[in-house]
């Protein structure tokens, strides 16, 4: 592994994850922006003040590139991105594109045996769980958490709104770290005066007639696995930091006890207030946390301390870390004119497939033109042939010519 425990950088996450290891982590929790069309800020006065971010996109926050590589590495995907413009918004498209390009990252470096935890709200939850059974794979899902917080917002025209979702996937099934105990929680009162007696040893049991008329026993199990977590949202003083999107100590605590190991190695690449980190620690984990805010590393160090009642050397970093083995070459010309172009031919105009897609020269090179980035272009495969050693403009009369274009 090439970062250290107790390591936060600070800085966009993609560089630093394409900077990490191969199959080095052992669980991913990683809390993101909802595109919930809102810019948030902490109060005032507050440990987290001068905390903030903001959760509205346009095709502006996204790298052109992006659209390519995600084209050229996972064709279906993009094709699922560009079918929730057409049926959302081009702000979703931006959104998960930007999303998409990070959990292609995140599932290799997570280990055969890890897990990720994805934590998402009714904004995007759905078109979120296409991405991930397409880059992990529907057979690697496990379950949808729900956080049941206790707090109904809404109003008399509609439901509360109440609970998140959490995404659990595996990076192979069958092999994952699972720890079910970490998974029981304990009975109601009701369920308790069932099982209205007690043996020699103390446990809990009932007598109920089999089939054959005969009495049994029932023993009362340690608990009962829920994947409804209900959990209150941040109360006690002492935990909470005023960062606006904080989420319990006691949620993250359940979900790494069930999916890690004493001294794995825990990440979370959106870690805000360091609550993910906090868990960590207190469950004798490693932990790396990444966020755009030098915020999240006074946090971490605040909370250690207060939370904790001990002082830890965290390692704040603003560099990227070096990968041991050799790094792909993300960014091509043809990855960025895909986004550049969104995918479409710029002759017909008609959405291909990155590998349907050849680089072409605007001016052709035997009317004076460059192989300067400037001067190329995509074009799907019968735009090229129609071009041949003609100009851009000859072909469009072309297309024109023969109803593929419309006149504007």
């Amino acid at each position: 592994m090439n970062v250290q425990n107790r390591t936060i950088f600070e800085g966009d996450n993609l560089p630093i994850l394409r900077g990490m290891d191969t199959e080095s982590v052992d669980l991913i929790y990683l809390d993101p922006p909802f595109n919930s069309n809102r810019n948030y800020s902490a109060p005032i006065g507050s440990d987290a003040a001068g905390a903030a971010f903001k959760d509205t996109w346009t095709l502006d926050d996204v790298d052109n590139a992006w659209h390519g590589e995600i084209a050229d590495k996972e064709p279906a995907l993009y094709q699922a991105i560009h079918t929730a413009e057409l049926t959302h918004s081009k702000a979703m498209k931006s959104y998960l594109i930007m999303m998409a390009i990070r959990l292609i990252e995140m599932k290799r470096i997570l280990k055969d045996t890890g897990s990720i935890y994805l934590h998402c709200d009714l904004t995007a939850g759905h078109y979120l769980k296409i991405l991930m059974d397409s880059i992990f794979g529907k057979g690697n899902f496990g379950n949808e958490i729900i956080w049941h917080y206790f707090k109904p917002h809404g109003s008399k025209t509609c439901y509360p709104k109440n609970y998140d979702s959490v995404l659990y996937y595996v990076k192979k099934n069958g092999n994952q770290t699972f720890n079910f105990d970490a998974i029981l929680v304990d009975y109601d009162e009701k369920a308790i005066k069932r099982y209205n007696r007690t043996d020699d040893n103390g446990k809990r049991y009932k007598l109920y007639n089999n089939k054959d008329g005969k009495v049994r026993k029932s023993y009362m199990k340690d608990g009962k696995p829920e994947n409804v977590f209900r959990i209150p949202i941040v109360r006690k003083v002492k935990e909470r930091t005023g960062y606006p999107t904080q989420k319990p100590i006691a949620l993250l605590e359940r979900i790494l006890a069930a999916s890690s190991n004493q001294d794995g190695v825990i990440l979370d690449p959106f870690c805000g207030c360091a609550t993910t980190c906090i868990a960590a620690e207190r469950l004798q984990r490693q932990w790396i946390g990444i966020d755009l805010s030098p915020k999240a590393v006074e946090l971490v160090k605040m909370r250690l301390e207060k939370e904790l009642g001990m002082f830890y050397d965290v390692i704040h970093r603003t560099d990227i870390p070096k990968r041991s083995e050799k790094l792909p070459n993300y960014r091509t010309h043809k990855h960025v004119l895909f986004g550049e172009q969104e995918g479409l031919c710029n002759g017909c105009k008609t959405q291909f497939p990155f590998r349907n897609m050849t680089i072409d020269h605007v001016i052709p090179q035997t009317h004076g033109g460059t192989h300067h980035k400037d001067n190329l272009q995509l074009l799907c495969g019968a735009c090229n042939s129609m071009k041949g050693t003609g100009t851009q403009a000859e072909l469009i009369d072309k297309l024109h010519k023969y109803g593929i274009l419309k006149a504007a």
